[in-house]
């Protein structure tokens, strides 16, 4: 049976990192991709990456609307092995925090939680301001990874995609996902 991986895209900059992932989930033969797009995201990703809807779409195995709050992965009987928000607003961070499911994405994450699986946030604002520390702290509590996307230098990147490579290697490494290293491990420092 394939791992069933959800996947939201949310309006903060960095819809690369989501794209990516799906980009990288449709070479895993055992991942099954779950796409949830914003509505936001869908603007941020046609104005950073110049991709519509319907191009990211075809990048995932299953799309889900936001707005079907009734959708399969609404429910905790739907098993999946977890989620990634990339990246993740600060807006979806805290409806997630605060248990606001008013969307697919923030209902899905808000299962994700409660059946103890894995949801990993790509946070993206900077700075953080006290209200965005506290919503982290309690979904850190419950659980929830956070992971902003901060570039690793020691894998002396040459272009940005290795450094969205690097990050999104480390995201799957978080699902314990078999993936092709799209990034350079940590090898200790060279000895004399």
């Amino acid at each position: 049976m394939k791992k069933k991986i959800i996947v939201a895209i949310t309006g903060a900059t960095g819809s690369v990192y989501g794209t990516r992932l799906l980009e990288i989930l449709q070479t895993i033969e055992e991942v099954e991709s779950h796409l949830i797009l914003s509505d936001a995201g869908a603007l941020t990703a046609r104005y950073e990456l110049g991709l519509d809807k319907k191009t990211i779409a075809a990048l995932a195995d299953v799309t889900h609307s936001p707005k079907d709050i009734g959708a399969t992965l609404s429910s905790g009987s739907f098993i999946t092995h977890g989620m990634i928000i990339a990246p993740c607003s600060m807006k979806t961070l805290g409806s997630i925090a605060n248990g606001i499911a008013d969307n697919l994405v923030s209902r899905a994450a808000d299962v994700v939680l409660k059946e103890r699986r894995k949801l990993v946030l790509l946070a993206r604002e900077t700075p953080l301001n006290l209200i965005h520390l506290r919503n982290m702290t309690t979904l850190s509590e419950m659980g929830a990874i956070i992971a902003p996307p901060v570039p690793a230098f020691y894998t002396q990147p040459e272009s940005i995609d290795d450094i969205v490579n690097h990050t999104i290697g480390r995201v799957l490494d978080t699902l314990d996902i078999d993936h092709v290293d799209y990034s350079r491990r940590w090898q200790g420092l060279a000895k004399p």
